[in-house]
């Protein structure tokens, strides 16, 4: 029993609010995942740029001096701008792979959360208050973003294993269930290439999602791949750098609420998670049908 909410800005006015509006619709599902908490949001980014959130459990000593060394084995310019145990690193958008390969020698304990022009990530062990107060999410701001509230069942309680995954630049998952077919997935998408760090199922849907896009689908074909090919019950909130969508598996045992006004679209495992957003008293709001795939774009 997990908590998942998620929040597509239509009304761009909203955007300097959309940490706070996601940091109270998290809040309010504690009690379904007390463990760990996290949120994914799409900020502002520049073109050729690109952001890798990085997490660190002894951040005064890997940060401290980590955007002159990373900068100076890259031969490029790194900036980085910390948020309690999390800093997010901005460079060249031609120099992220690299990076990568990079900060696996130079931090080997340093953990990744995420990389895109827009995208940030933010995650950690307990409440979804302290977590978002510890990171100031409330103050963000942002296009769209998604978040998660955990309550553990396939894997230990840490950070690695807390929501969202983030498999591909600029795209991140959350979910709500279990997949019975992760080993076996895990091992097709790893043969393909497409990276994964942990024994996480969601990690594997999340992975899943990516290589469907790589192939060439819209987020919308992606999505409508898990229903066919994803064993077990989930409810997957996505995000990707202009989109937003959602899908059930068939049975839809796991709750969900959807509401769309002219100023967004948003998403909770339960209404009470929506019910401080502007104007939900004229939403449309619904249930996700089962086995049917929603998405938006910018």
């Amino acid at each position: 029993m997990c908590g998942i909410v998620g929040l597509f800005l239509k009304d761009r006015s909203l955007e300097p609010r959309l940490g706070a509006m996601l940091t109270d619709m998290l809040v309010t599902m504690t009690d379904r995942g007390p463990d760990s908490a996290g949120i994914a949001i799409y900020g502002s980014g520049q073109t050729g740029q690109a952001k890798l959130t990085v997490q660190s459990d002894n951040a005064d000593t890997d940060f401290a001096t980590l955007a002159d060394e990373l900068g100076h084995m890259l031969g490029a310019s790194v900036t980085l701008r910390r948020a309690d145990t999390h800093a997010v690193l901005t460079l060249p958008a031609a120099q992220a792979q690299a990076a990568r390969d990079v900060l696996a020698t130079l931090r080997p304990d340093l953990r990744i959360m995420s990389d895109g022009q827009n995208i940030e990530i933010y995650k950690e062990v307990g409440l979804p208050r302290d977590v978002a107060a510890r990171f100031d999410v409330a103050s963000m701001s942002g296009s769209h973003g998604i978040g998660h509230t955990r309550m553990a069942t396939e894997s230990a309680v840490t950070t690695q294993g807390a929501h969202p995954f983030s498999t591909g630049a600029d795209q991140c998952l959350v979910h709500n269930g279990s997949l019975s077919n992760h080993n076996n997935l895990r091992r097709t998408l790893k043969r393909a290439g497409v990276r994964i760090d942990s024994q996480n199922d969601t990690e594997v849907g999340a992975a899943y999602v990516t290589w469907k896009m790589q192939q060439g689908a819209t987020l919308g074909e992606a999505l409508e791949g898990t229903l066919e090919d994803l064993d077990g019950f989930f409810t997957f909130v996505v995000g990707t750098k202009d989109g937003f969508g959602v899908v059930r598996d068939p049975i839809a045992c796991k709750p969900a609420v959807m509401a769309e006004t002219d100023q967004y679209v948003a998403f909770g495992s339960e209404y009470r998670a929506l019910v401080n957003l502007p104007g939900i008293e004229d939403a449309r709001v619904w249930e996700p049908e089962p086995a049917t795939v929603y998405f938006w774009s910018h």
